[in-house]
Parts: C-alpha cells; structure tokens; sequence
C-alpha cells in the first residue's frame, strides 16, 4: 500500500464537501477498491469513508418500497430486509461472511461489476437509486461495464426497491470468488414482470425483454419454452463460453421462476 489522506465525515454534507477535491476517492465497503489500491491500478490521494453516516444506513419501510441506506452492509440487509425475502436471500449469499460484514450495497451499485448481484436486484426491481443530489431509475442507472450515471462527487445514499408480488434470485456461482458466473433476478408486478441477468454480458447487467414479455403473459417456467439467448456479447473466458452463459441465462430464469411461483 502506498501514503494516502484519509477522512471519514460524519454526515453527507461533509462527504460531498471532501469529494470535492479532484484525487478523492470514496470508500464505502473496500472490497473492490482495496485490492485496487494494492495492485497500484488508482492511486487516489485521498479516501473519504462513507461508513460513519448514520443517514446512509439501515432498511426500513415506506409504503410498499424497501429503503436501504448506501452504507449498509450485505449482512443487514439479509438480516432486516425480510419485506423483501429475494432480495435478503441474495444478500446472505454474496461472498463469504467477511464480505457481508464490510461490503455495502452502495459500494456495489456504484462500483457496477459485471458480476455482481445487486445490479440485478435494482434493475429487476424497477429500483430508484438516491444520490446526495438526485433520484435515478434503474433503468437509466446502469450504462455499461463498471459504468453508471454518477457523476463526480456523485455518492449513493439509498437504494429503492419496491416490493414485487413474487420473486426469486438465481445465482450460478463462480467457486473461487463467490461471484455470479450467471445470475437472474425475475420479479413479478401487477403491471408485469421484470428479468435482469448478471455475470454474463460485456456490457454487463440487462434485462432480458423477450423472456419479460412471454412471463408477464404466463408466469410460469414453461412459458420460456422456445426462447434463448444469443452468445453475442456475452463473457468468454476459463470458467464458461459465451455460449454456455447464454445457455446458463435460459436454465436460472426457469429456476427463478419456478423459485417464485
């Protein structure tokens, strides 16, 4: 590790205010950023920890919508999140108990890995992400590998989910990193239902609209019958083809399906 500033505030105000310097970095779980920092792949000057806001923290209750604070750890929000049993049940297993006890949702939302599980939860969901400055769908959240619409300075201070009649989240799990080597969340609404695969594209998570349309007519497993994937676009490397996790997409969704119903 090399010399670093190190400010831990203790409201939002004052995190936006260390941001503001053009080599801050913020920290919020570490579990993607520390190893960063180790390899020398960022060099920020300073880090502002952002696990010290009492307001960035905790799951409660508005309505029918789940709210979780930015800086909440995996392990609570598989513990307090019981309005929204998918979502708990895919907190409880991300990595292994380290990993829940440090790792934020805020930190993984914002950090947007191709494999990780929360951005199909939120894009599944119809979720609203909060930021100290605005409210961002979803749908318009999620831009590409490790690409979202923060903008400098930017943080996630609360995650939206509004509760869905039935769901169910689906992980393949890659053994080593406790990644998803393909995951689905599906999601059932009065007004229809959603599909969001991760772990297997480049571009990282998306919904999968086709499967969408067949189960909002049927919610049902064989109601995917017929329908696949195309392995353009998605992840090839030692653990699977692209045509194996385009396979893999069609196989989790009837799970998560048949999960729900």
């Amino acid at each position: 590790m090399y010399a670093f500033d190190f400010e831990q505030p203790k409201t939002i105000a004052e995190a936006v205010a260390a941001l503001a310097d053009d080599e801050a970095q913020p920290l919020s779980g570490g579990q993607t950023l520390i190893p960063t920092l180790k390899q020398r792949l960022a060099m920020p000057s300073k880090l502002v920890s952002l696990t010290a806001i009492p307001e960035m923290k905790g799951v409660c209750m508005n309505g029918n919508t789940l709210c979780i604070g930015g800086a909440t750890p995996h392990a609570v929000v598989a513990a307090e999140a019981s309005a929204y049993p998918a979502l708990a049940a895919l907190a409880s297993n991300i990595g292994d108990p380290a990993v829940r006890n440090r790792g934020t949702i805020g930190g993984s939302i914002a950090n947007n890995d191709p494999a990780a599980c929360y951005p199909s939860a939120a894009l599944a969901s119809g979720a609203t992400i909060v930021t100290n400055s605005r409210e961002i769908a979803a749908d318009d959240y999620f831009q590409g590998l490790f690409q979202t619409a923060l903008e400098e300075g930017e943080i996630v201070t609360e995650v939206r989910f509004p509760v869905p009649q039935a769901a169910n989240y689906q992980k393949f799990v890659q053994p080593a990193s406790r990644f998803a080597l393909v995951g689905v969340f599906v999601a059932k609404y009065a007004d229809g239902v959603r599909v969001a695969v991760t772990g297997a594209s480049n571009d990282g998570v998306f919904r999968w609209t086709e499967a969408e349309a067949a189960l909002s007519a049927n919610f049902s497993p064989s109601a995917l019958d017929g329908l696949s994937v195309s392995a353009d676009g998605m992840i090839g490397d030692l653990h699977g083809t692209p045509e194996y996790r385009a396979h893999l997409i069609g196989v989790m969704t009837k799970r998560a399906v048949a999960a729900a119903s």
